[in-house]
């Protein structure tokens, strides 16, 4: 190959990475043909960031709107057909994820039941695509119940712990 063709072939990658930019997309693949057995294949890929700001933003506006609904006064013995997710107190997942109750492994729990929390106190972790998203605490007041168990996964909108 001489220096000529190669400087040829880089300005070539060049100008399919502006494309690539220009263009918004994430993937082109070429192929230059030469001659009959000479040809240079070409992929230009970009790699996409995912920003989990609004999955940030989110869990304290999921977590709070229960907290606003009224109901009938809460008994200290959960009947096997209440729903936990209906409960007035109910902290639910804002995303599908995997729960993580500590920080780091072997590490003791953000809370367990009994406790004394603060508004915006990590109740747990929702890890979704490698992002670790702090769960806070809606309100003030004692964790009553966890319903999740840690590496769990969980859904949108599952029932996570109990907070009275």
């Amino acid at each position: 190959m001489t220096d000529n063709t190669r400087e040829n072939d880089v300005a070539f990658i060049k100008a399919l990475a502006e494309l690539l930019n220009k263009n918004e997309l994430t993937e082109i693949a070429v192929t230059r043909e030469y001659g009959d057995d000479d040809s240079l294949k070409v992929r230009v890929s970009k790699q996409m960031n995912v920003v989990a700001a609004p999955a940030a933003s989110a869990p304290a506006a999921a977590a709070t709107a229960p907290a606003a609904i009224a109901g009938p006064a809460p008994t200290d013995t959960p009947s096997a057909a209440e729903d936990p997710a209906d409960h007035p107190g109910a902290v639910t997942s804002p995303m599908v994820g995997t729960i993580y109750m500590s920080p780091e492994p072997g590490a003791s729990a953000f809370v367990k039941p009994g406790d004394q929390v603060k508004e915006g106190q990590t109740l747990l972790i929702v890890e979704a695509m490698k992002t670790m998203n702090h769960i806070p605490a809606p309100k003030s007041g004692t964790v009553k119940r966890i319903l999740v168990d840690d590496a769990q996964p969980v859904e949108f909108g599952s029932p996570l712990m109990i907070i009275e």
